[in-house]
């Protein structure tokens, strides 16, 4: 018999614990005819603001070594145009539905996961209080446990949906925003956003991207995030995703022994399509080869050096 993969998180059910990254993957119509999105075990949706964002100029990407940087700007076509036009089609997907929400404002934040919360056919909702490439909003939340406090606080007030806070690596210390993250009411927390980081082209003297500065993300951060990941599961009893340079099932087994619950596939969209569909396939060969039932089997079960 195949090992289960499936797993729960704040009574959501998801067949396995595979999902994608926010920005990575669009609105999820896009991969459609590259992947089979109901073999996922969930959708994040790209960052969705109350008003369409335009992005930054281009550049807004830039290859490094081991990975990528960005500065989209959370370029998106706003909640009501998301609701019109990109929801019918994820509504009818059997997996689980998680929409990204940002904002400049709590007010923002709280009035997007209200009409979401109205609409309905929506399982989560992940806030991104973590960007580290836009001028307003963003980071500065996510960088301020009070603040996370205050936008969990306003944001539960109008959605009964499960509630995932997206914490930014760009802090002294993770555990603290994790922990503000559940004392203001969240159901999870996803980690880590990208980190702060710089290109320069040599001949032209410029930034490699018009914004500057951007996020880092892919390979480079996977020993950061794996680290915080661990750090997060040791300071509080929520589930967590685990995000940053999961390029296989092996990177995808860290997290799982680290203590993350599910993880979220970012950068390898853009390298791979299929590569979701590879590691939930190595997942199972993983456990199966080690005959182990289950998927909760591996997680947290990390066996520090004496």
């Amino acid at each position: 018999m195949k090992p289960s993969l499936q797993i729960e998180i704040a009574g959501v059910t998801f067949k396995n614990p595979v999902t994608v990254a926010s920005g990575t993957f669009g609105y999820g119509e896009e991969f459609a005819e590259l992947i089979d999105l109901e073999a996922l075990g969930g959708i994040v949706t790209k960052s969705i603001t109350l008003k369409e964002r335009p992005g930054h100029l281009p550049p807004r990407t830039w290859e490094t070594a081991a990975g990528m940087l960005n500065a989209i700007g959370l370029a998106n076509v706003g909640v009501e145009r998301f609701l019109d036009e990109k929801l019918p089609f994820l509504s009818k997907l059997d997996t689980v539905v998680i929409v990204n929400v940002a904002g400049s404002t709590i007010n923002e934040y709280v009035e997007v996961c209200r009409l979401l919360e109205k609409a309905g056919h929506v399982d989560m909702i992940e806030l991104n209080v973590s960007c580290p490439n836009v001028a307003e909003g963003g980071m500065e939340f996510g960088t301020d446990g009070p603040a996370i406090i205050r936008i969990m606080g306003a944001v539960r007030q109008v959605t009964t949906l499960p509630v995932i806070v997206k914490l930014s690596p760009n802090v002294t210390c993770i555990a603290d925003m994790a922990r503000a993250a559940k004392e203001g009411g969240a159901a999870a927390v996803s980690l880590i956003n990208t980190l702060v980081g710089m290109a320069v082209n040599i001949d032209s003297w410029r930034p490699c991207l018009s914004n500057g500065t951007g996020g880092l993300s892919g390979p480079a951060i996977k020993p950061v995030a794996v680290a915080m990941v661990y750090k997060t599961a040791q300071a509080i009893d929520l589930p967590i995703m685990g995000i940053g340079g999961i390029m296989n099932a092996a990177d995808a087994v860290e997290y799982f022994l680290v203590g993350a619950s599910a993880i979220q596939v970012g950068t390898a969209n853009f390298v791979d399509p299929d590569a979701t569909m590879k590691i939930i396939a190595g997942l199972s060969d993983y456990l199966s080869k080690r005959g182990l039932r289950s998927i909760q089997d591996i997680i947290g079960k990390v066996k520090m050096q004496p």
